[in-house]
This record gives structure tokens, C-alpha cells and sequence, in this order.
């Protein structure tokens, strides 16, 4: 549920539908202007949906935002205006002002940022956008605003669970990361009396409590005991709107469906006529293989990468059949689609590529089309050497939380997941004797039925899922 709001900004935060008056004869009125205010109706509303562009957080990509696509389109925006892309080595530096092989400092991402907007700008025609950020793409949301001229582009701006006054503060710890508050990077950013930027709409959603980087005490950052110098409102933005999840973890309030309505509320000036994702008749996937070095994910495209897709009983995760429904290799740009799939169809996706282990993603009926279904190689854990199989399951759009959720792999109470406190884990793990079977993995009301696959011939099995 919303838990409260703070209305402390001037602006309003909305966007009203312009209502565009028709200057006609009597004539004209009586046979004609119903239509042509119905004409002049949908122009109007299409006027007041800017391009919405949607940037991920620290190693993450575009894909985590499908559902929120989904709510959008759902909701009547055109599809054409939903982007979300991949921003490249999405690992922030350890030292922003130290460079890294693979990781990317505030400056790069900004920058990476700024030609994704006025390349929107060119194909959408539209002269502003707006930004919708989670965790640390609202960080590079900000500095966008505020120093690189993202202001005169930008109507609203939309940062859910960034930690605008940093994970911890500290001369000591890690005291060049950007997300340390004591930090150059963001004592720039939070300089002045407030955090408004003229001429942009501001929106902070953030978790009451729940949020594992909006935490007083050090335990979640690996100094229990110890206080970080921020407080549970640490994504809270001065004079903006402020919006509060409660009971919604750092993930959740970007993608759960209580997030969507507050940003499509504050964006539309008015609230969704649905929470709900509308299904279509005959939905087409498409995505990007890409890839990892030394450990971290690039969000660069990988050639040569195959790609096979197999239907699969969704209470056993066996093959419907020995053919894939779908194959390609990819070229350089990536792309393993275009796909046609079905809404009420469970599939297996699986990814080879040079150097990485086979990896099997099962995953839950897709409702929509969307060329969001990007696939990236799991790897093994240490310990994985001696097992038979392996099994993950994981949540990428939410954390697994105790006393809140029900979450079951194989039967039992998932494991490596702390039993209390706030939710901190995407991913659970178990190994497995290699002789195949089924295993059961569970979150709350969704189950997804996988199959193991031999550890020995470098394959792992990973149950993914879209809530």
C-alpha cells in the first residue's frame, strides 16, 4: 500500500490532458463535432505522453523493467514511446575517480545517458522525455539534471529506491565511491537548500523501512553494529514529491505494480486504470545475448552465442517434444529473436556461448511481446565443483523476504536466504545428485517447474521469475 506523501514541491507533479477547443459553424457542430473532437481527444492524449525512458541500477540492464512496459502499454501508452535500454558496464567503480577494466564511473554513465535522450528525442520527434530511474540509474539521473544540461530535455523524472544521500557516510569507507554521502560525487549533487531542478517535475518513491541500503545500522553493508549516518528516508528527495512503499523492498519499489502507479500517476496526472497486464493474442520475444568479464556483467552484445527455446510441461519442466520451437545464433548486435510465442505456453530458454556454462532459464508464460528478454550466462558458485546439478532461483525484480513471502526450492525453505530482518537476497541456490529430475521452485503464489541438468557437462539450471 502507498504509505504516505509529501507534497512539499510548488509544482504540481502532473501533467494535465490538454483540451483542445474546435472553433466550428453550427453547422459544422451539429454533424460533425463529435468526431472531430474525438480526433482532437486522442491527439491531446498523445501530446501528454512524453517518450519514457527507464534506466536501470548498478549491474543490472533494461530488462528488469518489462513489467512495467507492460502496465504502461496496458494503460494505453504507445509502445513506441517505452524505452529501456542498456547501459554499458553497468558495475559502478570501487573509486569514481579511480578507472577500472569493465566498471564505469558517474561521468561515463552520464554521458551514456545524455546520447540515449536526444536520441529519443530524434526518433520519438518529441522535445522532452522522461526518466524513470531504479537505485543507481536515478544516481546518474541526477547528475544528468544538474550538470550535463539534462534539464532543458526532461519533463519529470521518476527515482525509485536510490540513495540520493548515500548507502553509508564515511572519510573511511570506500570514501571515493558514489555512493558513499561523504563522497565528492554526491556532496556535489546534494549541495543547496533543496533538491529541485527548475523546469523538472521531481518524484522520489521509496520503502518505509525495507530497503537494504537505507539501513541506520551497518549490517547490511557488512559492519553490523556500526551506524552508516543515513536514515530509512535516505532516497528521499528535499521539496520533491516524496512517496513511500511500505513494506516494499529496494527492487520492489521500481518494479512492483504499486510502483508503476505512483509514477504513472504523477507522469499522466492521473491514476492508472489498471494495475493489471493485459494479455495479447499472439505475443513476439525478442532480446540481446550479452556478456561478463572478470566476474561483472557488461551489457555489450555477444556474436556466435546460440540460442535454443523449448516448450515445456509446466509441472515438470519436460520437453514438449525433441525439436526447439526456436533457434538462432546471434550476430554482432546480439539479438536472439525475433520469436513468436504463445501467452499460455511455459518455455525453456537455453544459452551457449564461448567460455560460460550452458545455461537453462525456465521461465513463466510471457503475457506481452517485448524485445526485453535479454539472456546473460549464470555461473558456478564455489563448492558447485562436486555437484551432481545445480539449481538457482531468482527474482531479479524483488528480494526474497522473510516473514513477508513464501518461498520454496525443491520443497524446503529456500536456502542462504537470512530467515529475518530485511529482504537482502534476488537468488537462492541447491545442489542436486546428477541423475535428472524435477525441482519445484516457488514464490508465493507461482510455481516454476525445472529440470536438472548434469553439472559435469558445464550446464546450469536457473528458475526465473517475472514478479
Amino acid at each position: 500500500m502507498i504509505g504516505g506523501k509529501d507534497n512539499r514541491s510548488a509544482r504540481t507533479g502532473r501533467r494535465a490532458v490538454l483540451a483542445g477547443a474546435l472553433s466550428l459553424t453550427p453547422a459544422l457542430a451539429l454533424g460533425q463535432q463529435p468526431q472531430q473532437q474525438r480526433r482532437q481527444s486522442a491527439r491531446d492524449a498523445e501530446a501528454a505522453m512524453p517518450p519514457l525512458i527507464f534506466v536501470h541500477g548498478n549491474g543490472d540492464s533494461g530488462a528488469l523493467w518489462i513489467n512495467n512496459l507492460w502496465r504502461f502499454e496496458t494503460n494505453g501508452w504507445r509502445r513506441n514511446l517505452l524505452f529501456a535500454p542498456d547501459l554499458p558496464y553497468p558495475e559502478a567503480l570501487r573509486d569514481d575517480a579511480k578507472s577500472e577494466p569493465f566498471r564505469s564511473s558517474t561521468a561515463e554513465q552520464m554521458a551514456a545517458l545524455a546520447r540515449i535522450v536526444d536520441d529519443t528525442r530524434k526518433w520519438t520527434r518529441r522535445p522532452k522525455v522522461a526518466l524513470i530511474a531504479s537505485s543507481r540509474g536515478g544516481n546518474t539521473v541526477r547528475n544528468y539534471l544538474k550538470n550535463g544540461g539534462g534539464a532543458a530535455h526532461v519533463s519529470h523524472a521518476v527515482l525509485c529506491g536510490v540513495p540520493n544521500r548515500g548507502i553509508w557516510i564515511s572519510d573511511q569507507l570506500l570514501p571515493g565511491n558514489e555512493f558513499n554521502g561523504a563522497a565528492p560525487f554526491l556532496r556535489q549533487l546534494n549541495a543547496g537548500a533543496d533538491d529541485l531542478i527548475p523546469g523538472v517535475e521531481l518524484m522520489a518513491i521509496r520503502s518505509d523501512k525495507a530497503d537494504k541500503y537505507a539501513q541506520p545500522d551497518g549490517r547490511y553493508i557488512g559492519a553490523p553494529g556500526k551506524p552508516t549516518g543515513v536514515g530509512f528516508d535516505a532516497a528521499a528527495l528535499r521539496g520533491a514529491r516524496n512517496v513511500f512503499l511500505e513494506g516494499l523492498d529496494h527492487r520492489e519499489v521500481a518494479f512492483h505494480k504499486l510502483a508503476f502507479a505512483a509514477m504513472y500517476e504523477f507522469i499522466a496526472g492521473k491514476p492508472p486504470a489498471t494495475l493489471f497486464i493485459a494479455q495479447e493474442p499472439n505475443p513476439v520475444l525478442n532480446g540481446r545475448v550479452t556478456g561478463q568479464a572478470d566476474g561483472v556483467y557488461t551489457n555489450l552484445p555477444v556474436a556466435n552465442a546460440d540460442v535454443e527455446i523449448h516448450e515445456v510441461d509446466p509441472r515438470s519442466g519436460e520437453r514438449r517434444g525433441s525439436a526447439p520451437v526456436h533457434r538462432r545464433t546471434t550476430s554482432p548486435d546480439g539479438w536472439w529473436g525475433p520469436f513468436a510465442a504463445r501467452p499460455d505456453v511455459t518455455y525453456e530458454f537455453v544459452l551457449r556461448m564461448a567460455g560460460e556454462p550452458v545455461t537453462h532459464i525456465y521461465r513463466p508464460p510471457f503475457l506481452r511481446s517485448s524485445d526485453l528478454v535479454h539472456l546473460r550466462p549464470v555461473a558456478f558458485a564455489k563448492g558447485d565443483e562436486t555437484a551432481g546439478a545445480v539449481v538457482t532461483m531468482s527474482r531479479p525484480r524483488g528480494y526474497f523476504g522473510p516473514g513477508r513471502d513464501k518461498y520454496q526450492l525443491d520443497g524446503k525453505s529456500a536456502p542462504g536466504i537470512a530467515p529475518d530482518g530485511v529482504p537482502t537476497s534476488s537468488t537462492a541456490r541447491q545442489t542436486f545428485d546428477a541423475q535428472p529430475r524435477t525441482v519445484l521452485a516457488t514464490f508465493n503464489n507461482e510455481t516454476i517447474a525445472v529440470r536438472t541438468w548434469p553439472a559435469r557437462e558445464n550446464r546450469i539450471v536457473v528458475a526465473e521469475f517475472l514478479n
